[in-house]
C-alpha cells in the first residue's frame, strides 16, 4: 500500500520519492475506471509538476541558508520524472561539499579571495587542475583553517584526493576551499511534507482538468 511521498537519506545526499498516498490512489482508481488514460495522464503530470516545484523551492531555500548561488544548488538536484507506467518520481539531492568557487563570483584581493560574502584570507584563485580556477590555500599558511575547507584531507602523500594536492616544492600541499551542505539535511522532513500537500493540490487540478475535457467530449457526442 502506498504511504505517499518519502525520502531515503544516504551519506552523500538524499533521494526524495514523490508518489500518491493510499487515499489519493483510491480516488485515482475510481476515476481511472471511467477514463483510464486521462487518470494516468493526470497523475503523471501532477507528480512531474511537483518534482519541478520541489526542485525550485529546495534550491531557493538552500541558496538563502548557505549564501550559495541558486544555479550552483540546482546542479546538485537531479530529477527523475515519471515515465511509462511508473507511478513514482524521484529527486536526488547531493550533499557533498561544493567548491567555493562555484557558489558565486569569486574575486581575488590582496588579502585572499572573497565569494558570496565569504572571505578566505591567504587563499588564491587559480587553475591548478581542470579548466576552471578554484580557491586554494597552502596548508603551511598561517591563515589556513580546516573549518573553511570541509571534505579536504591534508596529507603529505602525492597526488590528488578530496580537494587536496601534494607535490614537490614549497608551494604545496594545497587545499581547495569548499562549503558544506550538511546543514541542509534536517530539512528533508519538511520538504517531503510540503511535497505531499503540493502533490494533492496539483492532483485535484489535473483530475478536474481531465474531467472537464471528458465532460465536454460527452456533450459533443
Amino acid at each position: 500500500m502506498s504511504v505517499g511521498s518519502y525520502f531515503k537519506p544516504s551519506a552523500a545526499g538524499g533521494m526524495l520519492s514523490i508518489q500518491s498516498s493510499a487515499v489519493d490512489l483510491k480516488a485515482l482508481e475510481e476515476f481511472a475506471k471511467v477514463v483510464p488514460k486521462a487518470a494516468a495522464a493526470a497523475q503523471r503530470r501532477a507528480i512531474n509538476k511537483t518534482l519541478g516545484w520541489l526542485r525550485t523551492h529546495i534550491a531557493r531555500a538552500v541558496s538563502r541558508q548557505e549564501r550559495i548561488a541558486v544555479a550552483a544548488v540546482r546542479q546538485r538536484l537531479r530529477s527523475y520524472p515519471v515515465t511509462g507506467g511508473s507511478t513514482s518520481g524521484k529527486l536526488w539531492f547531493g550533499l557533498n561539499a561544493i567548491e567555493s568557487s562555484r557558489i558565486g563570483r569569486a574575486r581575488q584581493t590582496g588579502r585572499g579571495v572573497s565569494v558570496a560574502g565569504r572571505r578566505y584570507q591567504g587563499a588564491f584563485l587559480k587553475k591548478v587542475y581542470g579548466n576552471k580556477p578554484d580557491i586554494w590555500i597552502r596548508t603551511a599558511s598561517k591563515h589556513f583553517n580546516a573549518d573553511d575547507y570541509p571534505d579536504s584531507t591534508v596529507s603529505g602523500g602525492g597526488g590528488v584526493s578530496s580537494g587536496w594536492v601534494a607535490e614537490n616544492g614549497n608551494r604545496f600541499p594545497l587545499v581547495k576551499a569548499k562549503v558544506s551542505l550538511e546543514q541542509a539535511r534536517p530539512h528533508f522532513h519538511t520538504w517531503i511534507k510540503r511535497a505531499d500537500a503540493r502533490l494533492l493540490e496539483i492532483l485535484r487540478q489535473e483530475f478536474n482538468f481531465e474531467l472537464q475535457k471528458h465532460l465536454k467530449r460527452i456533450a459533443h457526442v
